[in-house]
């Protein structure tokens, strides 16, 4: 199965980004948007996976310690693609966030998985292959406490795709 690891939101910043990715869809003409469920921060992506596979990304995630953080979401911005380019909302810089990805990896990485070793560019995924007159730009932030990591299953269900948590992580109590 193909799986990731990542952050979920909680219904108010869920709210805040299908806000802008509603008005980026309505500037552009044409593009794939992501379904409201499917809005999430990738912390590694771990791609097909076994059992043994799932077990061990399992049991990584059992070794992770964080306390509550916040996270907060300021700006609008795209990777240009041929074929349309990629619009994200993308974080402000967090020591923490930085952290809990880097120990992630190092792990997962440990443990054998083969992971993108790029500097983590914190971002959620508004849409791809958009054609917009739209501009990058600051946003008003709105931020939201991490208290969980979850492991992700990613499969297509009647040709949408659906992610479903198969795992998870608490923050340890502050």
């Amino acid at each position: 199965m193909r799986l990731f690891i990542a952050i979920n939101f909680n219904s108010e910043t869920r709210l805040g980004l299908l806000a802008l990715r509603d008005e980026l869809r309505s500037r552009s003409e044409r593009g794939n948007f992501v379904k409201p469920d499917n809005l999430h921060l990738t912390l590694a992506f771990l791609g097909e996976c076994d059992a043994a596979r799932t077990r061990a990304a399992k049991s990584v995630m059992d070794t992770i310690s964080f306390t509550p953080f916040e996270i907060s979401i300021e700006r609008l911005g795209c990777f240009r693609r041929e074929s349309g380019d990629v619009w994200w909302a993308g974080l402000s810089e967090s020591g923490q966030l930085s952290a809990l990805q880097g120990e992630l990896t190092d792990k997962l990485i440990a443990a054998g998985f083969s992971l993108d070793r790029r500097r983590y560019s914190p971002h959620v995924t508004l849409g791809r292959e958009v054609v917009t007159g739209a501009a990058p730009r600051q946003i008003e932030p709105f931020a939201e406490t991490v208290r969980a990591i979850d492991l992700m299953k990613s499969e297509r269900i009647d040709k949408k795709l659906v992610y479903t948590s198969i795992h998870s992580v608490g923050a340890a109590t502050e």
